[in-house]
């Protein structure tokens, strides 16, 4: 009997597969839009083939934190396949733009036209990401309301996947930690995991009510859950992992040991600083979300949006010129000294398990959804620069090439996606 022939295969690469403990030259047949063999040197016919030889095969690679509500989050939100398939990555979570007011929109107008596998960090405030988050009044305790988001959770569970609130200095300055009690109630009832957002995203007001940056994470810590995620682990904001006098914060080890997640949350928090000095007390992120978002890219706003905000955009927290990605993010980890083994788990099986979905995605265990993310990995001497200045030099960048999302290929043509810099 004659086998038809698979719809592609692609040849010679790299497959690194953490779910499977595969990680090495390897042919992927992909079949109906799901994987059908993984294995060196596979025999048989296909209708298409990649020589993908010198190139990284990985899962499809999940970022676990994107803005993408476009045009209900004004300027801060990104075009969903733009943040996606077009940058290499195959399932995007959009953290907090939609709300239990607006999720419906969100579904319709965001998920389900998107190519990308689209998911949602439920915000916990009614408002959700209008703009940003660029105006702080509106996130008060009395703009959250714990029935209705729970209520919404409950009824979108295959799209909702967690709740998204920010644990930050100008927030708790404002209204002390009745907003963050209430999200983590939310978490709770919906039994879902509440990713808090860490180090400073909004101006202080006039007065500090003697608030201390180093005492949010210990108070915020007692209200989560085993599961949950602290988020920017790296920031160079107040408030984060590191405390004022340039520790780990003490409290960061016992929140691992009871069980919390640590996602990087690279945006335009991101520090070389701070992440020297986190990696080397010893935290070891467990997945690793972009945070691209209109504040930290180069697009065109959409018409109407305000010319000008409340606080300075320059000065804002949001604002960063240093461009980057979610592949851009891996090599910066990977010049940081971690290795692949230790990366890729975090934007596949790590990332998959974060979401509830470990059977689903991340893996090319045959019979799954075919996405794949294909990577160029080159050598050489690349200069690497974050929002404080820093550069470091690279031995080694990443850059994607193409997905696939369900057995489609997408090229990776992101107008966002940062230029490599030789040195």
């Amino acid at each position: 009997m004659t086998l038809a022939p698979f719809d592609l295969i692609l040849r010679g690469g790299h497959v690194i597969d953490p779910a499977t403990g595969l990680d090495g030259i390897a042919d992927v047949a992909i079949t109906d839009g799901r994987i059908a063999d993984v294995r060196k040197d596979l025999p048989g016919a296909a209708r298409e083939t990649l020589d993908v030889r010198g190139r990284l095969v990985l899962p499809g690679m999940i970022d676990t934190h994107a803005h993408i509500y476009t045009y209900v989050s004004g300027r801060f939100g990104l075009p969903a396949d733009m943040v996606g398939v077009a940058s290499g990555v195959t399932t995007i979570v959009d953290q907090g733009g939609a709300s239990c007011m607006t999720f419906p929109g969100f579904r319709k107008f965001i998920a389900e036209p998107a190519s990308s596998r689209v998911l949602s960090f439920l915000s916990a405030y009614v408002v959700g990401g209008l703009e940003g988050h660029f105006y702080p009044g509106l996130y008060g305790p009395e703009g959250v309301d714990v029935a209705a988001t729970v209520k919404t959770a409950l009824a979108n569970r295959d799209l909702i996947r967690g709740i998204k609130v920010h644990a930050e200095v100008g927030g708790v300055t404002r209204w002390g930690f009745e907003v963050l009690r209430k999200a983590a109630e939310i978490g709770r009832a919906a039994d879902l995991p509440v990713y808090m957002h860490f180090g400073q995203m909004w101006a202080l007001p006039e007065g500090s009510n003697g608030v201390d940056p180093d005492g949010i994470l210990p108070a915020v810590v007692e209200l989560m859950r085993p599961g949950d995620i602290l988020a920017h682990p790296f920031t160079r904001h107040p408030g984060g992992f590191v405390d004022k006098h340039g520790k780990l914060h003490p409290i960061v080890q016992v929140a691992l040991e009871r069980g919390l997640k640590v996602d990087v949350g690279h945006g335009s928090h991101f520090s070389f600083r701070m992440a020297r000095l986190a990696l080397d007390a010893g935290v070891l992120p467990d997945t690793l979300g972009a945070d691209m978002h209109g504040y930290n890219t180069r697009m065109t706003p959409p018409p109407g949006t305000p010319a000008k905000h409340p606080d300075d955009e320059e000065a804002h927290p949001f604002a960063g010129a240093a461009r980057f990605s979610l592949c851009y993010a891996v090599t910066e980890l990977l010049t940081l000294g971690l290795t692949l083994k230790q990366i890729v788990p975090m934007v596949t099986t790590n990332a998959a398990a974060m979401l509830g979905l470990a059977d689903e995605i991340g893996t090319l265990r045959p019979g799954a959804i075919a996405d794949i993310s294909v990577l160029a990995d080159d050598r050489g001497r690349f200069r690497l620069g974050d929002n404080e200045g820093t550069e470091v030099m690279a031995d080694r960048m990443l850059t994607p090439l193409f997905c696939l999302r369900a057995g489609t290929r997408h090229d990776a043509a992101a107008p966002i996606l940062p230029e490599v810099l030789a040195a």
